[in-house]
């Protein structure tokens, strides 16, 4: 079973940043790859960003790119999201997920674990 708890979310003004953090459980993190996703009010669950359980990859959604970075900390079993210039269309709660194989995807439902999610709210 894997754990995940997201932090850093909350309330900003259009052009600023926050960095979302999630802390996982479980001794084999190193091996999990990871997600973050969002979901706004009235809008399906989408992909944010991933990475590859040793840093060889990552990937972001269109939206973001350029303006978002995935990390990951092995030794802390902890994801970041560093967001930058963010909008109000980046409004949403946002989720990391883990994928107890090596190579991250952009399809949630590849997903095996997720957190309880963390509110960001940009405003204009």
């Amino acid at each position: 079973q894997v754990q995940l708890v997201e932090s850093g979310g909350g309330l900003v003004q259009a052009g600023g940043s926050l960095r979302l953090s999630c802390a996982a459980s479980g001794r084999t993190f190193s091996r999990y790859s990871m997600g973050w996703f969002r979901q706004a009010p009235g809008k399906e669950r989408e992909f944010v960003a991933a990475i590859n359980w040793n840093w060889s990859s990552t990937y972001y959604a269109d939206a973001v790119k350029g303006r978002f970075t995935i990390s990951r900390d092995n030794a802390k079993n902890t994801v970041y999201l560093q967001m930058n210039s963010l909008k109000p269309e980046d409004t949403a709660v946002y989720y990391c997920a883990a994928r107890l194989t090596a190579v991250a995807t952009m399809r949630g439902s590849d997903y095996d674990y997720w957190g309880q999610g963390t509110q960001v709210t940009v405003s204009s």
